[in-house]
């Protein structure tokens, strides 16, 4: 059974910074393709990054180009988001997600194309 689970969200200030990490669990974590994306209360979840299983690939959301960082570490089994000069419109539940792929190189926006969800973080960003 594979799991996941997310952790480092928190109240932070408007321009701060956070560092979300997803473990991932129950097989191999290299085979996985990631992605983190988010919920902000009474919206739809949006796409926020995907890395690929190699990790030399990498896609954000054009909105958050430039501030937010995705990386893996294939030998801790983690995922991680750094988010720096945040914004209160930051403010969601981010979830991380996996998806098991025999490319290596590919990546993935969409929510449908992943399997396994983790139960989320919430994220607040005070102005």
């Amino acid at each position: 059974q594979v799991q996941l689970v997310e952790s480092g969200g928190g109240l932070v200030q408007a321009g701060g910074s956070l560092r979300l990490s997803c473990v991932v669990s129950g097989r191999t974590f290299s085979t996985y393709a990631l992605g983190w994306f988010r919920q902000a209360p009474g919206k739809e979840r949006e796409f926020v990054s995907a890395i690929s299983r190699s990790g030399a690939n990498t896609n954000y959301a054009d909105s958050l180009k430039g501030r937010f960082t995705i990386s893996r570490d294939n030998a801790k089994n983690t995922v991680y988001l750094e988010m720096n000069s945040l914004k209160p419109e930051d403010t969601a539940v981010y979830f991380c997600a996996a998806r098991s792929t025999v490319f290596t190189g590919d990546f993935y926006a969409g929510d449908i194309s992943y399997d396994y969800w983790g139960p989320g973080t919430q994220v607040t960003v005070s102005s």
